[in-house]
């Protein structure tokens, strides 16, 4: 924990050279779904490269940047593209962002991410609101602080998805009259696609879509307190016994052609979280 800290720190005294503003919210983009930073009225932008301890996204449509402003009135900082452990990061890596949009002011964290979606009664360019997850990333760098969210919740099963923000996505769904759900994300390290076999052993275990990133992120920002609301984009949908090929440019191509139904709730759930 104090290892994760110290980079924070050093991050966040050159983010306050260059924004020093208010931030109530976090958002991180994944994959596809950048383009909701377009929408921001921007204050300042900082390319995460710029940012000492800051891990740097490589991955396909992951712009790397940090973009400070206000979003629909609420001041937000966004991270448009993530960093994945799969790029050679560790999972308290990945999740020191959070901390430091915490230590700015953060109360709220929402995130997005694009998946393979397990469940049949799914379709692709469907939402899933994420109410839990299973861990499979193998990854102990976070145990200091997945012990302090125990501590935090004072519970023996921890819910880091906020109930408030799950019902706020289903109801803008209701409304706007797109398909969302509520259901379980599977995080592996990636990078690569899952077999027909574990594709059914994730489903079996009660998983609903898998992906390759988030569960860091939302660790932190329980072990901060932060109210969370976690959106993933159905890119596809696993058929074991009928599988199709799925590359990233399809992956990034379905989540940015639906990206409209979740900025709809974006802007629901920070309405919620300006309280």
């Amino acid at each position: 924990m104090d290892a994760i800290r110290e980079k924070m720190l050093e991050a966040l005294a050159h983010v306050r050279r260059r924004f020093d503003g208010e931030v109530r919210v976090g958002i991180i983009l994944g994959t596809g779904l950048g383009g909701l930073a377009e929408y921001i009225d921007r204050e300042a932008v900082i390319d995460y490269r710029d940012i000492p301890n800051f891990p740097h996204s490589t991955a396909l449509s992951h712009r790397g940047q940090l973009v400070f402003g206000t979003l629909a009135g609420v001041p937000v900082v966004a991270m448009q593209g993530r960093c994945h452990l799969y790029e050679g990061y560790s999972s308290a890596d990945v999740g020191m962002p959070v901390l430091l949009m915490n230590e700015m002011g953060a109360k709220g964290l929402i995130v997005s991410n694009a998946s393979g979606g397990m469940n049949p009664k799914h379709r692709s360019g469907d939402i899933l609101v994420i109410e839990d997850h299973i861990n499979l990333m193998w990854d102990t760098s976070l145990e200091p602080l997945a012990g302090l969210r125990r501590l935090r919740c004072n519970e023996t099963t921890v819910v880091p998805y906020d109930r408030g923000l799950i019902e706020i996505a289903l109801s803008v769904a209701r409304r706007e009259n797109f398909a969302a759900h509520r259901g379980v994300y599977v995080s592996v390290s990636g990078p690569t696609y899952e077999t027909r076999a574990e594709y059914r052993l994730f489903r079996k275990i009660g998983g609903d879509v898998v992906g390759m990133s988030t569960i860091p992120e939302v660790v932190v920002g329980a072990s901060c307190g932060m109210r969370i609301m976690a959106l993933s984009m159905i890119t596809n949908i696993a058929r074991p016994d009928a599988p199709e090929k799925v590359d990233a440019e399809d992956v990034v191509e379905i989540a940015a052609r639906s990206e409209p139904n979740l900025r709809k709730i974006v802007m629901a759930a920070l309405e919620e979280l300006s309280q």
